[in-house]
């Protein structure tokens, strides 16, 4: 690698252009999970679930192509690295789309808003980094490993759907995931509401390309480079409280990819705001509002180290690769979301 720059520092660069397009592609484009949830429950509209189905079709192909070239190698990627406890996808999975409900946002959209200048998002930023990190390494993290031990994984068999395909039918991974995408491409494009939509399906567009230059940039830095670094693509969870860390012990910690990405969609949504004119300073005026988003934030943080992944994590970096936990843990934190929203909108009161 380059003597005028470290493998951290050039991952960390990689997670900032992917994150630049994340964080543009939500404030320009409206891409954002709660709000695709919301509006297929209570508005009769899919547009915005579609733009996630575009955007994983998308970041499937890319990401198989970069398997079929032999840029990315499949068992050095992290969602492929360790088994699957269906359990913790979705226990994670619920916890996380529950808190996503109260919050208000996710952690990405969080970003994304605080980007746009709103502070509530800085607390559930904020709340959620820590939360993570006592789960991961923190007093719960003991507990967490007891209750959700990690499997062990086997080099041959892969945690993948299309590698399944290919030790079932003899059809290469690769030319499965890519079949798969175009298959789901070609249904959400069935729509026409879509078809016309041309603003959100090029930044549904833009946001699966974010995920395949994730992946095949990190996997070229650890093919070229001289550190051990991970081969991922963009989450916000874990990064949250990474970003924190680095801020604060920065003379003795490097960057990374997680912490890029998230500046990288900070950056990506500041731009997007000035742009569209919607940049303002917003702040919390309820208490009971600001209770309720820490509080999202803090089950958001424990459920997304459970389920190995945040709305971003699992529903397109981990669903690219076909990892076996991304559709059961997408699903559940569209179920977990329902439930929140459900209670937020309605109550649970019995009706009479």
């Amino acid at each position: 690698m380059y003597d005028w720059i470290s493998d951290a520092s050039l991952a960390a660069i990689v997670g900032l252009i992917g994150g630049i397009l994340l964080g543009l592609a939500a404030r320009l484009g409206r891409f954002c999970t709660l709000g695709a949830i919301e509006d297929a429950l209570y508005a009769r509209s899919g547009l915005r679930m579609r733009m996630w189905g575009v955007a994983i079709g998308v970041a499937m192909i890319g990401s198989h192509l970069l398997i079929a070239t032999g840029h990315l190698p499949a068992a050095e990627a992290t969602y492929l690295r360790i088994g699957w406890n269906p359990m913790a996808s979705i226990i994670g999975g619920l916890l996380f789309g529950y808190g996503m409900a109260l919050s208000g946002n996710c952690g990405f959209g969080a970003l994304a808003r605080l980007g746009g200048g709103d502070l509530r998002s800085f607390v559930i930023v904020l709340v959620m980094g820590l939360s993570a990190y006592v789960a991961i390494s923190g007093p719960l993290s003991g507990l967490r490993v007891s209750i959700f031990p990690e499997n062990p994984v086997d080099e041959t068999a892969l945690p993948s759907l299309a590698f399944a395909v290919e030790r079932v039918s003899g059809l290469s991974a690769a030319s499965a995931g890519i079949g798969a995408g175009l298959v789901l491409l070609l249904v959400m494009l069935a729509n026409p509401e879509l078809r016309h939509a041309k603003l959100e399906l090029f930044w549904s567009v833009i946001a699966g390309i974010a995920v395949v230059i994730g992946w095949g940039g990190t996997a070229w830095i650890l093919e070229n480079g001289f550190s051990a670094i991970p081969v991922e693509s963009h989450t916000y969870s874990a990064p949250l409280g990474d970003m924190m860390i680095y801020l604060m012990t920065s003379s003795g910690n490097n960057l990374n990819f997680g912490v890029g990405s998230v500046v990288g969609v900070l950056a990506g949504a500041f731009i997007g705001s000035l742009f569209k004119g919607h940049f303002r300073w917003e702040a919390c005026e309820d208490p009971r509002e600001l209770k309720r988003q820490i509080g999202g934030a803090v089950i958001m943080g424990f459920g997304a180290v459970i389920g190995f992944g945040c709305s971003i994590g699992q529903g397109l970096s981990a669903f690219s690769i076909l990892y076996y936990g991304a559709p059961v843990t997408f699903l559940a934190i569209i179920a977990g979301a329902w439930l929140g929203l459900r209670q937020l909108i309605q109550g649970f009161a019995v009706a009479e």
